[in-house]
C-alpha cells in the first residue's frame, strides 16, 4: 500500500482526479461549480483537495472572468494525468488485476 500515491490516494481527491481524467481531453477546463455538482462536495472541501493536487502539480486552478462575474477554472495536467493513469495501474496490480 505505501506505492500508493498518497496524494491521490485519499478518497476525495481520487475521486477528482477520475472525474477529471474521464471527463476532460488535454488541455480542456472545467468551472468549480460543474465539477463541485458532480461530485456532491461541498465549495470548502474541494477547494481543500484541489489545492492539495495543485500544489502536487496535478491540476491547474485558473481565475477568469466571465463578463464581471469570477469564474474557476480546473484543468488537469499532463503530470496530474499521467500520475493518475499510474496510480490506477499500480492499484489494479496490487488487487491482482489487468490494468
Amino acid at each position: 500500500m505505501s506505492d500508493l500515491n498518497p496524494v491521490i490516494h485519499a478518497p476525495a481527491r481520487l475521486r477528482i482526479m477520475t472525474t477529471l481524467d474521464e471527463s476532460l481531453a488535454d488541455g480542456d477546463q472545467v468551472t468549480f461549480p460543474s465539477v463541485q455538482k458532480l461530485l456532491g462536495m461541498t465549495a470548502g472541501n474541494l477547494t481543500t483537495h484541489l489545492a492539495k493536487l495543485e500544489a502536487a502539480g496535478y491540476v491547474e486552478v485558473t481565475k477568469a472572468f466571465a463578463g464581471r462575474k469570477p469564474v474557476t477554472y480546473i484543468a488537469l495536467t499532463h503530470a496530474g494525468r499521467d500520475a493518475f493513469h499510474t496510480y490506477r495501474k499500480d492499484l489494479l496490480d496490487l488487487l491482482g488485476g489487468a490494468s
